[in-house]
């Protein structure tokens, strides 16, 4: 499983995250390497929208839960709310579940294709030696990477530069948001924080890990837009 090449940051408990909205919540840098679209959101069905959204763990304010198999990542919020974002999932996505953390954050990273892409697909194999970052790029404008303890996992959440792919299962590569979401998921997260994915249900019986780990859903439906 790949999703890109690529570390440590000491982990800290998160207290409290701001729940912003509107504008405000547009985060990234003013001085980005590359302007991030916004109306690309205009691209994706509303269901995948960010969203405030009534969200009910154990787990600190900070974690962040990604539901490969329903199309969601959560970010953990005080008073039993959290920000939803629509992803698109990769079958990298859908072949590991488990708890990791993200020891590195990129800003326009660097995409490394994986060995079995570059035989395979012509552009891969063009960049085979690492692609800059940058709007062409497939990690798009941000990339977190999880690891467990000293072991990269290999798996990523990043951006993409193709908005069209949200909501969907996709051929490759891992967990994907629109640029301005993850730019803004980028702006929240801390290094050292959790992150759980959770195993595909049985709507993908094929791709279904051999673990049992579980955690919550969330609970109600009652949510807010806050593009």
């Amino acid at each position: 499983m790949a999703c890109a090449v690529a570390c440590f940051a000491t982990g800290r408990a998160v207290t409290s995250i701001a729940l912003a909205a509107g504008p405000s919540s547009r985060r990234h840098d003013s001085d980005d390497a590359f302007p991030i679209e916004h109306d690309e959101v205009k691209k994706i069905a509303p269901a995948f929208r960010r969203t405030v959204i009534d969200y009910t763990s154990d787990e600190q304010v900070g974690t962040v839960i990604v539901d490969p198999g329903a199309k969601y990542l959560y970010l953990l919020f005080e008073g039993g709310k959290a920000l939803r974002y629509g992803i698109g999932v990769g079958r990298q996505g859908f072949e590991w579940s488990g708890e990791a953390f993200i020891r590195r954050k990129a800003k326009w990273p660097r995409w490394t294709p994986p060995k079995s892409m570059v035989t395979r697909d012509p552009l891969a194999a063009k960049w085979a030696g690492g692609m800059p970052g940058g709007p062409d790029n497939p990690l798009g404008a941000r990339a977190l990477y999880l690891y467990q303890g000293e072991v990269d996992t290999l798996y990523r959440i990043h951006g993409t530069n193709q908005p069209q792919s949200i909501g969907k299962a996709v051929s490759s590569g891992c967990i994907r948001l629109l640029n301005a979401d993850i730019a803004d998921l980028y702006s929240r997260v801390r290094l050292g924080a959790k992150v759980i994915v959770l195993p595909v249900m049985p709507a993908h019986p094929e791709l279904m890990p051999s673990d049992d780990f579980r955690t919550k859903r969330p609970q109600g439906s009652r949510s807010e837009s806050i593009y």
